[in-house]
């Protein structure tokens, strides 16, 4: 167990986050005082101070006698900037995490190809150095300063030049317009999801009833407000799991509300098992430009083992139905590091993504949720080590060159296997807009549905405001209107 305590409170859980780096599922804790660590414990400390004009963090660690040296300890030096206070915090925090990184590092074994980077988006971090500092100096200080391997700086890189026809094309008044649906056909063993398996039909009406009064609300907050929809997306759970009737109603209503889709319309229609072509031609319909058909793994064993309710056989069958029908941009989602897998069986997904051909490939790493029931049951699923992980990323890199892809967006999640990241490949021109601005905090989002965040961006002052909406579902339900003032507040201010 790590002990670890800081008189900076508010950046305890940045700091729980570098530790947990070094530590994987060792339980780390913050306490109120910096304690003398017991037999087989640790004790961490971090502190600021500002000493001629810079920013001085230190970092301590304590280890009991009986298990090696009682304290080693790292201090790293800033500049204190000169923005405002904002600016001063984000200077503070990491400041810390860089002291505590380089201190955990000496004396851990860990992969740790993103450095002192804990956040969601490197490339957004990489992006504001390099509009503030130009690319130079912004490539010394991700390598220099935060010790990011060159090859995940590489990546950072070509993504963010990849995204510079998408950023530069953002107005002020552009929104990107979610709906989600909580609903799936079963639970995978990794999910942490909010969301739930679809039963009484009760409950999925009173659900929609719900989303679309969210939906009318926020439309009129959007209109009347001057906002312009820029894209529209329909993510989940699982939005398939709507019979094609339920799904050509809230598609309908929704476009309806707010006037169109702009340019661009994902529906993630995921699972395999609840497409047909009675929903996709629903889909088509309402003029869906996207689709995602979401294999994770092509080794059936593999299917079973997570709690998936297809077979390899028919995630080839549902994707060669929406080809036939005219879709032309599809996306699938694979997932490196799912246990019991290793290189041989990416190697096989792979090779069965390559026949397929989609025109998107989503990699993600393996998070190890801890609401999840592989957290649960951990010791009935051996997973692969960061370094097999790595390599099943690197080869599903690989393979999105070979298929004349290049990475358009990445983000990265807590408790990723290796310290890894998500990233997202397209064919040049197939990128998905909606994916950029989201993760890269790009638009302001309307968000509708259980567990969906609403953000207003404002520009030009590194801030982002938010309202999230209730994971569960009666509370959802029962809080649209008060929802939507909260919406209406957040798109009104300074407008």
């Amino acid at each position: 167990m790590m002990r670890f305590f800081t008189a900076q409170g508010e950046y305890a859980n940045d700091l729980a986050e570098v530790l947990r780096i070094f530590l994987d599922r060792e339980d780390v804790q913050e306490c109120p005082s910096f304690e003398e660590p017991r037999p087989g414990e640790m004790g961490f400390c971090a502190s600021l101070s500002r000493e001629g004009g810079e920013i001085v963090a230190e970092a301590i660690l304590r280890t009991h006698p009986e298990t090696g040296p009682a304290e080693d300890r790292t201090v790293y030096r800033c500049p204190i900037p000169r923005g405002g206070a904002l600016e001063q915090k984000r200077y503070e925090k990491r400041a810390l995490k860089i002291a505590a990184f380089r201190l955990m590092k000496a004396h851990f074994l860990a992969y740790t190809p993103w450095g002192s980077l804990t956040g969601i988006r490197p490339t957004r971090l990489y992006r504001e150095l390099c509009d503030a500092l130009g690319p130079n100096e912004a490539d010394r200080m991700m390598l220099g300063e935060f010790d990011v391997s060159p090859d995940k700086l590489d990546l950072a890189k070509t993504i963010v030049a990849v995204q510079r026809g998408i950023v530069d094309s953002v107005q002020p008044e552009d929104v990107g317009v979610y709906i989600g649906i909580p609903f799936c056909a079963s639970r995978c063993l990794y999910c942490s999801f909010g969301g739930k398996v679809r039963g009484k039909q009760a409950e999925v009406d009173a659900y929609l009833e719900a989303l679309k009064k969210d939906i009318a609300l926020g439309a009129d907050i959007v209109k009347r407000n001057g906002y312009r929809v820029r894209s529209l997306y329909v993510g989940g759970g699982t939005p398939t799991t709507l019979t094609a009737q339920e799904m050509a109603d809230l598609l309908r209503f929704a476009l309806e509300a707010y006037g169109g889709f702009g340019f661009e319309f994902t529906v993630e229609a995921g699972r395999p098992d609840t497409i047909d072509k009675e929903k996709l031609s629903v889909l088509q319909s309402f003029g869906v430009t996207r689709i995602s058909i979401n294999p994770q793994t092509m080794n059936r064993s593999t299917l079973e083992r997570i709690g998936r309710k297809h077979t390899e056989r028919d995630i080839e069958a549902a994707f060669s139905l929406a080809r036939d029908l005219g879709f032309g941009w599809i996306n699938m989602d694979l997932i490196a590091g799912l246990p019991g897998e290793g290189p041989e069986d990416m190697e096989r997904t792979l090779e069965a993504v390559r026949a397929l051909a989609p025109e998107n490939l989503t990699v993600h790493t393996l998070a190890m949720k801890r609401s999840s029931r592989l957290a649960e049951r951990i010791r009935e699923y051996p997973l692969p080590d960061a370094e097999t992980a790595d390599a099943m990323v690197r080869m599903a890199m690989r393979t999105a060159f070979e298929m004349n892809m290049r990475p358009y967006y990445m983000y990265r999640q807590k408790y990723m296997r290796g310290n890894l990241e998500n990233v997202g490949y397209a064919l040049p021109g197939k990128e998905c807009v909606y994916n950029v601005d989201m993760m890269e905090e790009l638009t302001n989002i309307m968000a509708h549905g259980a567990g969906a965040m609403t953000k207003r961006i404002f520009g030009g002052e590194h801030r982002v405001e938010r309202v999230p909406n209730p994971k569960d579902l009666p509370s959802y339900c029962g809080k649209i209107e008060l929802l939507s003032e909260h919406k209406r507040r957040l798109f009104e201010a300074g407008h």
